[in-house]
């Protein structure tokens, strides 16, 4: 059986300090993985690679042993110390991402972001499955939005630490000082994080979850809101990443920025996507408990995907700056809101027992067909452009890449039809 203490209801102030140290976790999980895309031009010229392998190293090769170690990662979280999980985890990602500096070559900085892929795949889950035992379903959307945040933020510092520290130190050096800090937050979550009892937000106590996990995949999978939910996230993270890996190749070749100018400009992004982040949770919370319906866990985020799509074919297609970073700007907005809602969800969808499961699910699927594709999709349209467009091939490859935001909005309004029946049967099974 699971490791569990008995500490009944925790006090609301030291659930806000696991969230905000779990928050802290996701920020260096962003962080390490953004650094890479505006490293990606120095990277590029060093080793003379091509779109589509600058699309494997920032997309497919991570995606693959991120999303498949997550099941299983999720499913030892379930059944053991999430908090032990969850140290080891940062632990790995850190060191790996400060071992990039070291790569000679493309194989061995492939390898290195791997090994920042296994130790990344056990961080949300297990951190998605204590924040749904700290906080309850209707501070959960909220919650998670905050701890969302750490997309935005981590990406943000990661951004602008990469931008100026490829100016100031070279690319290498820009890894070591990007993985170093994670060592700290592994300390603080091993020796201050108290391990939850399960279900404890909800008022039941529920044992570790055993047996295979795939079981509960099947479970999770039957959910008809969970399906479409879980494919709309990942279509709008085939946006995210597709575009956000190339965003910075795409300035510097197109607008003729620095690295340090475009590491500025992004980092600000981010930060309009954190406002976006945390209004997507806050709203769809706000919402649904007025109004008594869950949908609006599904209405909000696919809304917001439709709305950024004009702004982020205005950032790509402007010839002038301003306006390219005012559409910019706004697509980082709308594009954030998506986070608190569908994490709430796949852990509203599931019984307490397998959340950490429900978690790596969603990730999984988003991160096969966000992280996996997009970025490898966007690369190959832009090298089969070459010929016609020349220069102007990754710029319409991109476009292409936003529209898809369309499919995704037609996910969320399918769950929407199914949600408030499926969460009763989730709660059923508990």
């Amino acid at each position: 059986m699971a490791e569990q203490q008995a500490i009944g209801q925790p006090s609301r102030g030291y659930a806000n300090y696991v969230l905000f140290i779990l928050f802290l976790g996701y920020v260096m999980n962003a962080l390490d993985r953004a650094i890479l895309n505006i490293l990606l031009p120095p990277i590029q010229e060093e080793f003379d690679l091509s779109f589509t392998q600058l699309g494997l190293l920032g997309g497919l090769a991570f995606a693959l042993f991120y999303a498949t170690m997550g099941i299983p990662i999720a499913s030892l979280a379930d059944r053991t110390s999430r908090k032990w999980v969850l140290t080891a985890s940062i632990t790995l990602w850190s060191g790996m991402t400060a071992l990039c500096g070291a790569a000679s070559n493309f194989a061995m900085l492939l390898t290195f972001r791997v090994g920042t892929a296994v130790g990344e795949a056990g961080g949300s889950p297990p951190s998605h499955s204590l924040i749904a035992d700290y906080f309850p379903l209707s501070r959960r959307g909220t919650a998670l939005s905050i701890y969302a945040l750490g997309v935005s933020v981590g990406g943000m510092i990661g951004l602008a630490l990469g931008g100026w520290g490829n100016d100031w130190w070279g690319w290498r050096t820009a890894f070591v000082v990007a993985g170093a800090p994670g060592l700290l937050i592994a300390l603080l979550v091993a020796f201050t994080v108290r391990e939850p009892q399960r279900g404890l937000s909800d008022g039941i106590a529920i044992t570790a979850q055993k047996g295979n996990p795939f079981r509960a995949v099947g479970y999770l999978w039957k959910r008809a809101a969970f399906r479409n939910m879980a494919l709309a996230a990942a279509l709008h993270a085939f946006v995210w990443y597709g575009a956000g890996t190339f965003n910075s190749v795409f300035l510097v070749n197109t607008h003729g920025l620095t690295t340090s100018q475009v590491g500025t400009w992004l980092s600000g992004f981010a930060l309009l996507g954190a406002l976006g982040t945390f209004l997507g949770g806050i709203l769809s919370d706000r919402l649904a408990t007025r109004h008594k319906d869950a949908r609006y866990y599904m209405w909000v985020p696919g809304a917001a995907a439709i709305a950024g799509i004009p702004f982020q074919i205005i950032g790509y297609m402007a010839g002038a700056v301003p306006i390219a970073m005012f559409g910019f700007a706004m697509s980082a907005f709308f594009a954030s809101f998506f986070f608190g809602p569908s994490f709430a969800m796949a852990q509203g969808l599931a019984s307490p027992s397998r959340r950490a499961v429900a978690a790596s699910v969603l990730l999984f699927i988003q991160t096969m067909i966000g992280l996996g594709l997009g970025p490898l999709v966007a690369g190959w349209i832009a090298d089969r452009l070459i010929p016609a467009l020349g220069d102007e091939a990754l710029r319409y490859a991109l476009v292409f890449v936003a529209l898809i935001n369309l499919w995704s909005g037609l996910h969320y309004w399918l769950a929407s039809r199914t949600v408030r029946r499926d969460i009763e049967q989730a709660r059923n099974e508990t």
